[in-house]
Order: structure tokens, then sequence, then C-alpha cells
């Protein structure tokens, strides 16, 4: 079996998620992260529903569907690391 992805958070990450409010919905969003999301992600971040790889963006990056928020990350595979570069409401996500 492979080796498992480690999650990074980017520091424009932690700044955009810290933003989220209410704090109720931040702390929901976290809760769903860490336990459903990062161990998905972990396991296997290129495919699974809500997962699609963008087109037209340098470097390669994949967005996660997590209801109307979505989760935009890129893919290291030689280092078997996924970078979390930002979540935003998918009204403003693209």
């Amino acid at each position: 079996m492979p080796e498992a992805y480690r999650i990074f958070e980017t520091a424009r990450f932690q700044a955009v998620f810290g933003r989220i409010t209410p704090p109720g919905l931040r702390e929901r969003l976290e809760e769903t992260l860490r336990q459903r999301i990062y161990p998905r992600l972990a396991a296997e971040p290129h495919h699974g529903t809500g997962i699609r790889k963008l087109r037209g963006y340098e470097p390669d990056t994949w967005r996660y569907r997590l209801g109307s928020w979505r989760l935009f990350y890129v893919i290291d595979d030689a280092k078997r690391v996924v970078s979390l570069l930002t979540i935003r409401p998918r009204k403003d996500a693209y």
C-alpha cells in the first residue's frame, strides 16, 4: 500500500479560513475537514466524489467541493504532499 499524502495548510489558507464568519460555521467546516476531508485527501487526492482538476491553472490545481464551499489545493506527487491553497464560498470561488 502506498504511503499516505501529508496535508499542508499554507499561510494563505489559514488566513482565509480564520476569517470565515460566523465562528460556528468555521467550527463546523474545521470539524468536517479534520474528520472527513483530510483523511480522504491523504489517501487519494486525485480522485473521488467532489474532486476535480481545474483547467487552465499553473501549477495544476484541484478543487474539492464541500457543500457550498470550495477547497483548492495542489499536489506534489514526488513528495506526497497536498498543499491547501484556499477555501472559498462557491459564489466567490471562480
